[in-house]
């Protein structure tokens, strides 16, 4: 557990503290305010009472939920790779790879649409050299990637795809689907719309699906024979 994190008995506790709803109400709101404080002012320039102010809620009670501005800040980056990583978590070598991985690919486009200041805030802090989640990145995360990648290095032995690096694929993967929402301003600017439209999304999401699904030569377990 991260230092701090926990949630801590210097904050005060609400009277409705014992009804679990209210607790989950709070924290939910706490975490969308600093989600959207964070993306717009980075850690630094982000505080405890911005947020507490965007959730409408005491400081004392972001604190006694959430227990330090580092605790909070680290509980949203590992949340929206949680979010983003959910589909992967259960598959296996008996799937059907061209489903698995056009269900990621359009799982990730949905998400970065939904939650675009969480994936905006991610990247802010890789390309910061991640101070927050160095020990995420190189234990829980790094586990995750290889145990994902072994099983796409099998369906490569099984000839369902090509023997692409694995590794170099996921992050293909995670860095197409989060450009239309970390580079919103680009890809707005260029095609000269306001926003992009839900048929849009789909457009993108077909084409991404379709170009690396074929450049990693996926094949859906129904087209190769039986060995």
């Amino acid at each position: 557990m991260i230092e701090g994190s926990a949630p801590a008995e210097r904050g005060a506790r609400e009277p409705g503290e014992a009804n679990g709803v209210t607790r989950q109400r709070n924290e939910r709101e706490i975490l969308a305010a600093a989600e959207r404080v964070f993306a717009r002012h980075g850690y630094r320039g982000a505080s405890l009472q911005a947020i507490a102010e965007q959730a409408g809620l005491p400081k004392s009670n972001v604190l006694y939920y959430m227990g330090s501005k580092r605790g909070l800040y680290v509980r949203l980056l590992e949340r929206m790779m949680e979010r983003w990583n959910a589909l992967l978590d259960d598959i296996s070598v008996e799937d059907d790879p061209a489903e698995v991985l056009e269900a990621f690919i359009r799982s990730k486009m949905q998400l970065s649409r939904r939650h675009p200041e969480g994936s905006r805030l991610f990247a802010a802090e890789i390309l910061g050299g991640a101070p927050f989640l160095q020990e995420y990145l190189r234990g829980e995360l790094r586990d995750w990637v290889q145990a994902r990648a072994r099983i796409l290095e099998q369906w490569a032995e099984r000839g369902l795809m090509d023997p692409v690096d694995p590794v170099w694929l996921i992050f293909l993967i995670w860095s197409a689907t989060q450009h239309y929402a970390d580079f919103e301003a680009q890809v707005l600017g260029i095609t000269g719309r306001d926003a992009l439209s839900d048929s849009d999304v789909e457009e993108i999401t077909t084409f991404l699906t379709r170009v690396i699904l074929k450049g990693a030569g996926v094949r859906s377990r129904d087209a190769v024979p039986a060995r």
